[in-house]
């Protein structure tokens, strides 16, 4: 019994301790987080939203509101091209005007800040 607790204990802490990617402002400011689950937060760690393995978008009540598609074409819900991710992290707009850059976070994950969440 005294094991299996101290598994569940250390299966818990496990759990908690998810390492997230900092999403950081210009100023360098901690704005955001990205756990490697997707789940989106700010910076006080309240959740904003949803990236799923397929590449859809939800906010925090799980509606979605856009898509990441393969070819790095950044969706909305209505899935009119918003923008794009580029292979070397460069995140242009709808006109292909550079934006923003992705560094030390998936690239598709970054762009989902510029796009969909205003922290």
């Amino acid at each position: 019994m005294k094991k299996a607790a101290l598994t569940i204990i250390l299966l818990l802490g496990t759990l908690l301790s998810v390492p997230a990617q900092t999403i950081e402002s210009g100023s360098r400011s901690t704005i955001g987080y990205i756990k490697t689950d997707g789940t989106i937060e700010n910076s006080s760690h309240a959740t904003k939203g949803y990236i799923k393995n397929d590449g859809t978008v939800e906010n925090s009540s799980h509606s979605t509101i856009g898509y990441i598609r393969s070819d790095g074409k950044i969706e909305n819900s209505s899935h009119s091209t918003i923008g794009y991710i580029k292979n070397d992290g460069t995140v242009e707009n709808s006109s292909r005007s550079t934006i923003g850059y992705a560094k030390d976070v998936k690239k598709e994950w970054a762009a989902v800040f510029f796009f969909f969440f205003d922290f």
